[in-house]
């Protein structure tokens, strides 16, 4: 891609940012297609970070944090606290636990002690399909509360997500994970939810929250505690999860 040449030909401190209007080779995890219809905010971030930092050393939490970011970008919004736009574990923008309407997908190189990280984050504003977006999550929340709250824009909020960011990324640096966890817990769609570990038919697990490196963490009856990550294969992460040896 075009940015992931640019980024190590720019100095050091110059972020950089793309944003498509309108994307044909959008990619998703996996190597799926990512669908880009018009009224989408899609876009890639460059970021920097340091190896020997919090976050260098935690990297699968960058997805958390620009997935928590596009939430905040909204929520942060006078007026608009209350639109349920929330986050699923690892990487899914969704209105309420009920649609998906958006995801991230990170990309990390180590090139000596620095990570150049990039982001690309898409999220429905203004296109109804293929699913649901912002601004109708906006004209419902005004139809039920009998609100005027204007729709936003794309633009708008690509760069609300990008100061989000920079201010969430800020505070795990200064003061690692516990900085950012509670506000992330605020708004993702798991609290007191139970999954099934290993298969569909695997022992019961109720979710607790997330650790240190990002992972997720469950709490088995008798077992205690343990993190768990995915297998791998299921479209669906929260599907077959796998507890490491």
């Amino acid at each position: 891609s075009l940015i992931g040449r640019l980024m190590f030909d720019l100095p050091e401190e110059m972020g950089l940012i793309a944003v498509a209007v309108r994307q044909t080779q959008g990619k998703g995890r996996g190597g799926n297609a990512w669908l880009s219809p018009v009224g989408c905010a899609l876009s890639t971030l460059h970021i920097s970070i340091p190896l020997h930092s919090n976050l260098g050393q935690r990297i699968p939490f960058i997805q958390h944090l620009v997935s928590l970011a596009v939430v905040e970008s909204v929520r942060s919004i006078p007026g608009y606290e209350d639109i349920e736009l929330r986050v699923k574990w690892p990487n899914d923008i969704y209105y309420s636990d009920l649609m998906k309407l958006g995801g991230v997908l990170v990309n990390s190189t180590l090139i000596e002690t620095t990570f150049h990280i990039l982001i690309g984050f898409g999220f429905n504003v203004n296109n109804s399909n293929p699913t649901i977006c912002i601004n109708d999550l906006i004209a419902k929340f005004n139809k039920e509360e009998g609100t005027e709250l204007e729709p936003l824009s794309a633009d708008c909020l690509i760069a609300r997500t990008v100061t989000v960011l920079e201010r969430l990324i800020e505070v795990f640096q200064e003061k690692g994970p516990n900085g950012v966890l509670p506000q992330y817990y605020k708004y993702w769609v798991h609290s007191g939810k139970q999954v099934r570990l290993h298969d569909e038919e695997g022992p019961v697990a109720w979710i607790v929250g997330i650790d240190d490196y990002g992972y997720l963490q469950v709490h088995e009856e008798g077992k205690g505690v343990e993190s768990v990550h995915p297998d791998g294969n299921s479209f669906d992460m929260l599907r077959n999860l796998l507890v490491p040896k």
